[in-house]
């Protein structure tokens, strides 16, 4: 793949730049305990990452994307072997930890079981990655990855990298420039169109599965404008302000779970087996 168009060392390097954005971390440990930010090429690949996923994420490539990907015909395979799929993806990188996606998934995912949260709850921590596939499917990580945030619409300045906008060709479409853009104030997130990723793609997957407050996670996770920022306010409806009180909620745990010690993954399946097993058929199409 040309090296333009795969910033980042590997998929995690955006999220290490979350941590450091977002560095209010509700455990015991710094914010440096988790990441070490010292090698500045990192916040270059992060910084070329936006540039490109920013000038390229218009309406007309979401639409695009939509209609290539949102047909699910080229895998099919139980979630467990998605996740299996999916842990093909080693950070090779990472300067504190060695933890492939399996661990990632599942420290989120029994941190929330350790408080005491509904099963649903616990299995969006352990699936909400899995849309990350998108990436063994040929897409850049910029198509896969970083937050997310409307198209359709004029960009908030509240968006990391909010400079780059100036190379999408919605910034200067008068139908997709204004505040509002092609829609109406407080129509619900459920009428937009979001930057397209592996939130959007799995949400599709999921949504005939999950309660409505695992999908806005899933959905949502990464739309960092709004549930940090509360950029998009005057295009949610009540549903999705009380339904971000659980997007908040998931992203504590994704963001700050991660942790050198590993997971007992073969001793933990049986578990998140059965858990699976209790709402998704025993396989879907990817």
């Amino acid at each position: 793949m040309d090296k333009k168009l795969n910033p980042l060392n590997n998929i995690e390097d955006w999220e290490d730049d979350l941590l450091k954005r977002y560095p209010e971390n509700p455990s015991k440990k710094t914010e440096e305990e988790f990441r070490d930010y010292k090698n500045s090429k990192r916040a270059e690949g992060v910084k070329e990452f936006y540039k490109l996923n920013h000038q390229y994420q218009s309406y007309d490539f979401v639409c695009d994307k939509e209609a290539t990907f949102l047909q699910f015909n080229h895998r099919r395979m139980s979630l467990w072997d998605a996740v299996e799929f999916l842990n093909t993806l080693v950070d090779d990188s990472d300067p504190d930890i060695e933890l492939d996606q399996l661990q990632h998934l599942l420290q989120t995912s029994e941190a929330i079981r350790d408080d005491g949260h509904p099963d649903w709850f616990v299995l969006t921590g352990f699936l909400h990655d899995v849309g990350k596939v998108l990436c063994l499917f040929g897409e850049p990580q910029w198509a896969v990855v970083g937050d997310t945030f409307p198209v359709g619409c004029s960009f908030s300045n509240s968006i990391v990298h909010s400079e780059y906008f100036s190379l999408n060709p919605d910034n200067s479409n008068p139908k997709y420039n204004t505040k509002f853009g092609i829609y109406k104030e407080n129509c619900g997130l459920n009428q937009i169109k979001m930057s397209w990723g592996h939130d959007e793609y799995l949400y599709q997957i999921m949504k005939n599965y999950l309660p409505q407050e695992a999908l806005y996670m899933i959905r949502y996770h990464s739309f960092y404008a709004q549930h940090k920022e509360q950029a998009y306010n005057y295009l949610m409806d009540k549903t999705d302000l009380k339904m971000f009180e659980w997007v908040r909620k998931f992203n504590n745990y994704d963001l700050y779970s991660k942790a050198p010690v590993q997971p007992n993954s073969r001793a933990l399946k049986p578990y998140y087996e059965d858990l699976v097993a209790k709402y998704l058929p025993d396989t879907l199409n990817f």
